[in-house]
């Protein structure tokens, strides 16, 4: 077994190098919105964290192309302003304050600089997550090799080195996916109210229940006379994280009783992006009554 523990040493030595909780300031897994109150589950997500680590850095992106042209369009007019001031020119050498034009330009270049840092912050987090999660794959692979190979005193030691590095790695992949969360910002939803036709009368009384992970919203509407739409609550934030999706549940009031109109799940990978997007929900399986809602990162 020469060859298999030389591996083990040269793992050993890559997660000794590679410890994220060495080098990280991380809060504890209990804090995450994706794990449940009063439990820790270590059980991380490579795929889907890739999904949103890919959205994230999409939006992001967007945002700096964004305000990178907004600063282009105000320097050019600050420059034509300096061009066409006389005053500028005869006075140059008299200190001045700042005009608005340029006190919006520099916070605008503010405001770029702090993108790009969390850009940077972002995309260190998902590098250090991809080691993790290969030297968790390695630990895997080893843990099998040795499994298939005689039994001895030194494999046994090495099946327990093996997979206490294996929940280490699983550890330090759940700390940065909880990192990971603290940057992904903020949903604003605003309730546009249901879609039904005929499907919806006057004086028909609706609940709508969102929740996302522990986050709820729970608001009543009512349908008008005139077919307006009126509702006890129309915004919502929800911090969004890793793992859940969206669950949208309608039901119809009657009086005392309740008839379920349907219940949904909606994934918020498509929602990081600079522009409010109207999302139209089905909430039967006949699309026949729909909820619409406005979603703002």
């Amino acid at each position: 077994c020469i060859f298999p523990m030389f591996l083990l040493s040269f793992y050993r030595k890559s997660l000794s190098r590679s410890s994220v909780r060495s080098r990280m300031s991380l809060k504890s897994p209990k804090a995450y919105n994706s794990l449940q109150k009063g439990a820790v589950i270590w059980d991380p997500k490579p795929l889907q964290v890739k999904k949103i680590f890919e959205a994230l850095k999409k939006g992001l992106n967007e945002h700096l192309e964004a305000h990178q042209a907004e600063l282009d369009y105000l320097s050019g007019r600050h420059k034509d302003t300096k061009r066409n001031s006389r005053l500028v020119r005869c006075f140059e050498f008299l200190p001045r304050s700042l005009s608005p034009l340029q006190k919006q330009i520099r916070s605008v270049e503010r405001y770029i600089r702090k993108l790009e840092f969390h850009i940077s912050k972002v995309e260190e987090l998902y590098e250090a997550y991809c080691i993790q999660s290969r030297l968790r794959d390695g630990a895997t692979n080893m843990k099998h090799a040795f499994s298939l190979s005689p039994s001895t005193k030194a494999s046994r030691e090495s099946l327990v080195e093996l997979y206490k590095n294996f929940q280490e790695c699983t550890e330090d992949m759940c700390f940065i996916e909880g990192a990971l969360e603290v940057h992904l910002g903020e949903f604003h939803l605003k309730m546009k109210g249901l879609v039904g036709f005929a499907r919806l009368c006057p004086g028909d009384q609706y609940e709508v229940f969102v929740r996302l992970g522990r986050q709820k919203w729970r608001l009543k509407g009512k349908i008008e006379t005139d077919d307006s739409q009126t509702w006890d609550e129309e915004e919502k934030i929800f911090i969004p994280n890793l793992h859940e999706k969206f669950e949208i549940k309608v039901t119809e009031l009657r009086g005392l009783a309740t008839i379920l109109v349907g219940v949904v799940t909606c994934d918020s990978i498509n929602f990081f992006t600079t522009k409010p997007q109207a999302i139209i929900v089905d909430i039967t399986e006949l699309g026949t009554i729909k909820l619409q809602l406005e979603v703002l990162w």
